[in-house]
């Protein structure tokens, strides 16, 4: 039994994200995600500036003058959503956690699909793969991912980014969009994101909070690992740690972000101070305007 403040939550992204779906990012999905390739429809009589490629000489033989040929795009799309549920996800310092967000821009990619009529599948990791919903259409599958979601507690704390990758290419047998939805603070996945970008359109989605590129100045704290527990005493007074710090956390991300580059890996950067919603804009509109270029 699904407790009733779950429904309510479900109910609430629900309502947030189809709004957001029906106008702000009206035609957006669509425009940018292309289908698989162009189906046979139709044919009808030639006119003006028709490309003669597309010419039937046979129907034209019969009917004694030009019949062109029409074709479809092959909408239809999986959509697979990766998310990141390990202990990291539960930190943010502004209005909402890390893992809050990842679950209202998945609602929000999953409601965008179904209304394009896409089939949306769900993996959720840890250092593991621990759900699975195979990829489906329909209002009624994408709630239950929402749920799935929201009522999901993790049995473990740790990342492993590669082997959930390892575990799409397993299981998926056609070309998918796959957001992966993280915080990409790992190590070890580069050969797997190698390997699913090839197969894939691999889109990442950073999850980001600024407390995690800036360390404030607070006395000395206890600090606790939210992966692995570990608890250390630190002096956040002391210029050269909290510089360190920064310098650290820099250099992660451009490490990280060189790895998406050099894999032909788009990728979408969500700050928990900020609004998702300009950020996947952003990101639709650069998309846009490089497929059309």
């Amino acid at each position: 039994m699904i407790p009733s403040e779950i429904l309510k939550k479900v109910k609430r992204i629900e309502l947030r994200t189809r709004h957001l779906v029906n106008t702000v990012f009206s035609g957006e999905y669509h425009s940018v995600f292309k289908g698989q390739g162009m189906a046979f429809a139709e044919v009808r009589e030639y006119q003006l500036g028709d490309d003669i490629r597309t010419i039937d000489w046979n129907v034209t033989a019969r009917m004694g003058h030009p019949f062109v040929k029409v074709f479809d795009e092959e909408r239809e799309l999986t959509v697979m959503l990766m998310v990141d549920a390990s202990g990291s996800g539960d930190f943010g310092t502004v209005e909402q956690m890390k893992g809050e967000i990842g679950v209202e821009i998945c609602a929000l990619l999953a409601f965008s699909a179904i209304q394009n009529n896409d089939r949306v599948g769900l993996i959720i990791f840890t250092d593991e793969v621990e759900a699975f919903i195979p990829p489906k259409k329909g209002k009624k599958h994408v709630l239950r991912v929402i749920r799935e979601l929201l009522y999901f507690r993790p049995h473990k704390r740790k990342t492993d980014i590669g082997e959930a990758l390892d575990y799409l290419n397993r299981i998926t047998t056609r070309k998918s969009v796959v957001f992966l939805v993280s915080d990409f603070l790992a190590d070890g996945y580069l050969r797997s994101l190698r390997v699913a970008a090839r197969r894939h359109d691999l889109i990442a989605v950073v999850l980001e909070d600024p407390r995690e590129h800036v360390m404030p100045d607070v006395g000395i704290v206890e600090l606790e690992d939210a992966e692995s527990g570990e608890e250390m005493l630190v002096d956040t007074s002391d210029p050269e740690l909290r510089d360190l710090f920064t310098r650290y956390a820099v250099e992660a991300s451009r490490k990280r972000d060189r790895a998406f580059r050099s894999n032909g890996i788009e990728q979408v950067n969500i700050t928990t101070d900020s609004s998702y919603v300009d950020s996947l804009m952003r990101f639709f509109k650069l998309r846009a305007r490089r497929i059309r270029a």
